[in-house]
């Protein structure tokens, strides 16, 4: 596995800070002004990409009122059918451009999620850098070929799919061209439980399919993100809106501004406490290293007398003898007049 992926300037991989992902779906609720807005907020958050999703409701399904095209889960998507849900989610393909063009003058990569081959046509026409693939779209075999023909970068959501599943996505990629892969955990529920999410299986993810690794996250709150970045996840992604309150397709598990920025910040800081494996001494423990036992005269000892367990402590501060030499000290005999919190030293040992 390469040590990182290239993104136009940005990588992602171990040794660079981890990819934090504002997802927009369909939270822009058909205004574009809004779309923009939440495009402004992952910028000031600090988030690195914003992702779209292309599709339009034709492209998705059919429109039915048939039993087999209503929602009956989310409660948030109940009683809807496929083509309502999906008409109001989608993002417009006549605002891609704009979005993307904005996205780069607020300093963020903009890519997105296609559904189809014609998504992925579009998104060509527009130069995206990087592919995202939905966790329920895993399974989509001639989908993956076409993005896979890219050659681009593809970021892949796990959901409910199989370690065989997995496999496949993964070696259709692979075989299509795609060289550089992400795969991300996910728990395709809205939202997701923390006691769902199992992390553990983010390093297990790495070990078994030699890849980048991440979190699709679908909880509310940041607790289950940070950890992820503990267990090794190089990338983050979270749904993102401008207030809960005012409803929108994936509102009830998206993050407001404050959340965001409060996530990034603690992304942030967990990548820098996780540091490298190191057993040097940091400049604030080499300054409290005094405060360390060591060996102390607490008696007042004559020249040639010898040091005993009364007259010889291994005590605070640090500025004696370490502590394992006690038991070769014991016994042996004083240089010269010792006073009581002397620190000792070979000098006053007589060889």
């Amino acid at each position: 596995m390469k040590r990182e992926i290239r993104i136009g300037k940005r990588a992602i991989g171990s040794r660079h800070p981890v990819f934090v992902v504002a997802e927009l779906s369909g939270n822009h609720k058909g205004d574009i002004k809004r779309a923009l807005k939440i495009i402004d907020v992952a910028a000031e958050a600090g988030a690195d990409a914003v992702k779209l999703q292309t599709y339009t409701p034709d492209t998705m399904t059919i429109n039915s009122r048939g039993p087999l095209f209503v929602v009956k889960t989310n409660p948030a998507w109940k009683g809807k059918t496929l083509y309502e849900l999906y008409k109001e989610a989608h993002t417009p393909w006549s605002w891609h451009k704009r979005l993307f063009a904005h996205a780069k003058k607020r300093g963020l990569i903009c890519f997105s999620t296609p559904f189809d081959e014609t998504a992925v046509d579009f998104l060509e026409t527009l130069k995206a850098p990087i592919y995202k693939v939905a966790s329920f779209e895993i399974v989509d075999i001639p989908l993956l070929k076409r993005i896979g023909r890219t050659k681009k970068p593809v970021i892949l959501s796990r959901g409910m799919a199989s370690r065989e599943e997995i496999a496949r996505a993964v070696r259709t990629l692979r075989k299509s061209g795609t060289k550089d892969i992400v795969l991300l955990h996910c728990v395709s529920a809205y939202p997701a439980k923390p006691k769902d999410m199992n992390l553990k299986t983010i390093p297990d993810l790495k070990r078994r399919f030699h890849v980048e690794i991440g979190l699709s996250d679908h909880t509310l709150g940041n607790d289950v993100a940070i950890t992820a970045v503990a267990l090794g996840a190089t990338v983050v992604e979270k749904h993102v809106t401008l207030k809960r309150s005012e409803g929108g397709p994936d509102a009830a598990f998206s993050l407001e501004p404050r959340e965001l920025k409060a996530l990034v910040k603690s992304i942030r800081t967990a990548e820098a406490a996780l540091g490298k494996p190191t057993y040097a001494r940091n400049p604030d423990e080499k300054q409290n290293i005094v405060f360390r036992r060591s060996l102390f005269v607490v008696q007042d000892v004559k020249r040639g007398e010898r040091f005993t367990k009364k007259n010889l402590r291994s005590i605070r501060p640090g500025y004696g003898l370490a502590p394992r030499f006690y038991d070769v000290v014991l016994g042996k005999r004083a240089t010269r007049n010792i006073a009581r919190g002397t620190p000792l030293s070979w000098t006053l040992i007589r060889k």
